[in-house]
């Protein structure tokens, strides 16, 4: 990094929160992710007993943590953060959908998700998503506006490309 890339307080305040919520967003995604690994039988059961999931368990059942750990190194780089980020509440939006349909539904179906989470109940597990994607939110835009200002202060040589 570069002399001066964080010239104000302000901005290394900014930068040292970015690394925060990616921190907080990774420990979350690799703790779901190999809670359904380490108990990955109970995970397809918990799969199978869901209409809309029991055609596509089995993949499900992998892609689901692969991706999870996946994001979760994406959000270990800073150059590939900004896209983990989006990444990270773009699965978490597809949880939330996932979360939503399940209320809708009435069904008393069991979580699928490891550890404590599955501890939750449906709503609880709504709102503990929104805040994760919210959390996400935040990380992106805080990302744009930092990335914003060292272009315009000449540093856009040190972003990575973001298309």
């Amino acid at each position: 990094m570069r002399p001066g890339l964080f010239p104000e307080k302000h901005n290394m305040k900014k930068a040292i929160l970015i690394q925060a919520i990616a921190a907080v967003l990774i420990l979350l995604l690799v703790y779901a992710a190999v809670s359904k690994l380490l108990d990955h039988h109970l995970f397809v059961a918990q799969l199978h007993t869901h209409p809309y999931l029991k055609p596509m368990a089995g993949f499900i059942s992998w892609a689901v943590p692969l991706s999870e750990l996946a994001v979760s190194g994406l959000l270990m780089l800073r150059s590939t953060q900004y896209a983990g980020l989006w990444c990270a509440a773009g699965l978490l939006t597809v949880f939330t959908v996932y979360l939503s349909m399940m209320l809708l539904s009435g069904k008393d179906l069991p979580c699928s998700c490891g550890g404590i989470i599955s501890g939750l109940s449906w709503r609880q597990h709504l709102l503990f998503n929104l805040f994760f994607i919210i959390l996400a939110g935040i990380g992106i835009g805080l990302m744009r506006k930092r990335d914003a200002r060292l272009e315009i202060a000449g540093y856009a040589s040190d972003l990575p490309a973001i298309k």
